[in-house]
């Protein structure tokens, strides 16, 4: 093995296509609140920084557009809503991305650990991981920030990886597809590949300072076991 002993995921849009559920999942919030819905490419780019964020950003455009006030009491009916249908709706579609499967496979196979960090809901996070990759991830931490745990970018997940799997940072390497990952990676002082299948393109990255790109998940295992 080399530098890297480690492999941190993010979730949505590295290691699992979950664009549709999310996207169905606000969009039923929208129906319900009687708002105009969001294309799946406008979801697209509101994620990356919690649900929260996501309501916020979808939430703002529709009321706009219908000339309606956006204020905090729509905000928290709509998390609620959302909340509750995702949880029931959070498998519906969401998949690995092809090659992912055997990707962590071979990561297991040559005893490296691995652990994902994500905005999505802690519970759901467990849910998508146990279900989709049982056996294979040592560890998976979503939101949780009413225990004092602050989302990405701030570096408090990674951290709690670090003491979790008894892991010196240097040994572990982040893995995303946002620049919220970027971001997240450069506050807890370690290195970060972006993956290009995911929900950003490699030129918005490199603008938001991505420096090591990963096409498919076989190049993303060379890169990270040749270092």
């Amino acid at each position: 093995m080399g530098k890297y002993s480690t492999v941190i995921f993010d979730l949505d849009g590295t290691l699992v296509d979950s664009l549709q559920d999310l996207a169905e999942s606000v969009n039923y919030v929208l129906r319900y609140l009687e708002l105009p819905e969001r294309s799946i490419d406008e979801i697209r780019q509101f994620v990356g920084n919690g649900i929260q964020k996501l309501l916020v950003r979808a939430l703002m455009v529709s009321t706009k557009e219908c000339h309606k006030d956006f204020n905090e009491e729509l905000l928290e009916h709509a998390l609620v809503l959302f909340r509750t249908y995702y949880h029931e709706h959070c498998q519906d579609n969401t998949k690995p991305y092809n090659g992912i499967i055997e990707l962590l496979n071979k990561f297991k196979e040559n005893d490296f650990k691995i652990a994902i960090v994500s905005n999505k809901p802690h519970s759901e996070v467990k849910k998508i991981s146990d279900y989709l990759f049982e056996n294979l991830i040592d560890l998976a931490y979503g939101e949780n920030e009413l225990e004092g745990v602050r989302k990405k970018p701030a570096p408090d997940m990674i951290q709690n990886v670090f003491k979790a799997l008894s892991v010196e940072s240097k040994s572990c390497i982040y893995i995303g597809d946002s620049e919220v990952d970027i971001e997240t990676a450069k506050n807890a002082g370690i290195d970060c590949v972006s993956v290009l299948w995911g929900f950003r393109n490699e030129e918005f990255l490199r603008g938001k300072g991505g420096e090591i790109f990963a096409y498919s998940p076989s190049e993303l295992y060379s890169i990270v076991s040749s270092k």
